[in-house]
């Protein structure tokens, strides 16, 4: 079945305008790469000043083609867009490629960019660019750029996707040990965005993983689809995202926005859809390189075997700061593998396997054999320092491709350092399905990943949820909140509708004046909890309106004086809950993913401390379990140092609800800060919440 993408990115016919015969020029550099590329389609240069571009007609304008072509590509200057473009569609193409900025000196209103998305959106037509290098199909040797590619792009598994067009270049013109089927520079996305390009690439038999450099989404839902495809066909995504920085952080008014900062929508993204998120080039191709051969990825852990012992400690410290377990091999595996190690060296992992010259290949090949065999382990690496011509390498290489013939898991050579001549062994690499990953951390990073990501596919509830919510109450509370006049609810009634979704929360009362303390005491009791509820203090503490501990009478006569000379007559009062773990939970509903759950450490830290974790709403027990698990203040939960464990499944509950009540009304909160929830052994109760409105 043709995918609405095809005459884009697999055409039957191209017209290339403004192909030219001149070196060096980008019109030149496009009808080179086209023509002489191996592409079987039918090509049609265009350019009125010559007869023939590189042995082909070459034809006057678009109108005088003498065939309609499903792909047009404009290698023109931004003043001729708009009527080439007019020209495309009228013609009957149904794709374009852009290089151009389509931004105009001197405009007119609307400018040139809009007027060309207007044309193209109308006419339905599918555009690579504007701002753009283009693409490579590199599988059907269609290369539309006009940056000269690399004299051999390897052919293989990877759709690479880049919002920037030195992003493109540097994975897909350096190296030769990934191989594409799809390269993309997706430009401006005026009607073709990153999702469609992902939606084609899962589409493709080659497509064993999915390489995102991403700027921006500019269509969310699409994406969100994309990365559900994804899944569903067990394609991995791999995506380098830039513009992580907290953005106008200030403005926030909440303690989660203003901690959250605006990578916290895109990480709670990929935890749902099992993103693989890198921070840069390196980890990147690493990454890659290990999934594009798609390899069996089994329970497990990684195995390594080093050439020297310094290695070893070295790979030993990195994999302890990276978080990464070496696999526990059986005591099986490893009295077989002593019996191959020379004498002082002990079978273990990892392993340092070198001893002497002696047999040495023989030795590494039977050592790399028994640790792949070992049904704890998931992945090997053998690390060192692979370089062309040196027999330690090219020893090393051997034992690793005829171990690599006996083993369904991944094998891969790792470097311990990247300043390395060897492209013969990386071309090598990659035709028998080896990575060789320059850089220890890179290559531990890559395995990470790729344990990660079998993690992710391997948990049978992810994506099952129950409502544990009445509808009534979500009901109940949309309209309520739909008739507030404020910005954000005050305490009472935030607390209130915590309650109401079934949130552990103190008792309380409010109090417009000393006459209703007597009351409020009788239904509450010793010790309390006095809070300002004046209109517009949306930070209480920070005002000097919250006074904790108040155990008589007396002491909250004072302190309510106190509070009302300074702030105003309205109060809150609250039963004071025992100590215990303070936990913050947020939410913030992003404008394009929907409302995000942030768990942290609570109370005053909430701010000091820069650990959180996020997640899409709404969440199942076992994603909050999991959520609060890759927190520190985990340990404090369950009991460091003789402390008796909080119950921890309570405050796992109260983030499912709290998931729930964003999601459900998620069309009208914009903000919640629930600070702190303190946990300890009888459950966990929210005791202060900030609730602000869209």
């Amino acid at each position: 079945m043709k995918h609405s993408l095809d005459p884009l990115l697999k055409p039957a016919s191209i017209a290339l305008v403004g192909a030219s015969n001149k070196p060096g020029t980008p019109g030149f550099i496009l009808a080179d790469m086209v023509i002489n590329s191996g592409f079987v389609g039918t090509i049609f240069p265009v350019n009125p000043g010559v007869d023939e571009v590189i042995g082909r007609k070459c034809y006057v304008d678009i109108e005088s083609l003498p065939r309609v072509v499903d792909h047009i590509v404009l290698a023109l200057g931004n003043q001729h867009l708009e009527a080439a473009l007019k020209s495309a569609i009228t013609h009957g193409a149904r794709a374009v490629t852009i290089y151009s900025s389509g931004i105009l000196a001197a405009d007119t209103n609307p400018p040139l960019l809009e007027r060309l998305t207007y044309l193209a959106t109308q006419a339905k037509i599918a555009i690579c660019g504007c701002n753009g290098m283009g693409f490579y199909n590199v599988q059907d040797d269609l290369y539309t750029g006009i940056f000269a590619k690399a004299l051999n792009i390897q052919k293989g598994g990877i759709s690479y996707i880049a919002q920037s067009g030195s992003a493109f270049t540097t994975l897909c013109h350096n190296g030769n040990r990934l191989g594409f089927n799809l390269c993309v520079s997706s430009g401006n996305e005026i009607t073709t965005t990153i999702a469609d390009y992902m939606d084609w690439s899962l589409e493709q038999p080659e497509t064993r993983v999915i390489g995102l450099f991403l700027e921006a989404v500019r269509d969310p839902q699409a994406f969100v689809d994309a990365l559900q495809k994804a899944i569903d066909k067990d394609i991995p995504v791999v995506i380098l995202k830039i513009g992580k920085s907290p953005l106008s952080a200030e403005m926030a008014l909440t303690h989660t926005g203003a901690i959250a900062g605006s990578q916290a929508a895109f990480e709670a993204l990929y935890r749902r859809y099992g993103v693989i998120s890198v921070d840069d080039f390196d980890e990147m191709a690493a990454t890659l390189m290990l999934l594009q051969n798609s390899p069996l990825i089994l329970p497990g852990k990684i195995a390594t075997i080093q050439e020297s012992g310094g290695f070893r400690e070295l790979i030993a410290d990195l994999a302890y700061e990276l978080r990464i377990e070496f696999a526990e091999i059986e005591d099986s595996t490893k009295e077989q593998i002593q019996t191959h190690l020379d004498p002082g060296l002990k079978a273990e992992n990892p392993l340092d396997a070198w001893g002497s010259h002696d047999n040495f290949e023989n030795r590494f090949l039977a050592c790399i054999n028994l640790l792949m065999a070992d049904p704890n382990v998931a992945g090997g690496v053998f690390f060192s320092n692979f370089r062309d011509d040196y027999f330690l390498s090219e020893a090393i290489y051997r034992a690793m491709q005829a171990a690599s013939k006996k083993t369904n898991k991944p094998l891969v050579l790792g470097n311990c350092y990247s300043d390395l001549k060897h492209d013969k062994i990386c071309r090598l690499g990659y035709e028998n399905g080896i990575p060789v990953i320059d850089g220890a951390r890179e290559t531990l990073l890559a395995f990470k990943h790729l344990f990660a990501y079998q993690k992710f596919k391997s948990n049978k509830k992810r994506g099952m949820y129950k409502k544990i919510i009445d509808p009534i109450i979500i009901e109940h509370w949309h309209e309520r909140l739909k008739q507030h006049t404020s910005t954000a609810l005050s305490e009472a009634d935030a607390m209130g509708l915590l309650s109401d979704f079934d949130i552990a929360t103190p008792k309380q009362a409010v109090i417009k004046g000393s006459s209703g303390l007597l009351e409020a005491i009788d239904s509450i009791g010793f010790p309390l909890v006095l809070k300002t509820a004046e209109p517009g203090i949306l930070h209480k503490s920070d005002a000097g309106g919250v006074i904790v501990n108040i155990q008589s009478m007396d002491k909250l006569l004072e302190h309510y004086d106190d509070l009302q000379h300074r702030l105003g007559s309205t109060a809150l009062l609250t039963e004071m809950i025992g100590e215990g773990v303070e936990v913050g939970l947020g939410i913030i509903n992003d404008p394009q993913f929907g409302p995000i759950l942030m768990v942290a450490a609570g109370g005053t830290l909430i701010e000091l401390l820069s650990e959180r974790a996020v997640a899409l709403c709404p969440l199942n027990s076992d994603e909050a379990d999991d959520l609060l698990s890759t927190l520190k203040i985990n340990a404090l939960i369950n009991g460091v140092r003789g402390q008796v464990p909080s119950d921890r499944q309570s405050l796992i509950d109260t983030m499912v609800k709290l998931s729930q009540l964003a999601y459900g009304l998620k069309d009208i909160i914009a903000e919640v800060d629930v600070n702190p929830v303190i946990v300890n052994q009888t459950g966990a109760v929210a005791v202060d919440a900030l609730i602000v409105l869209k």
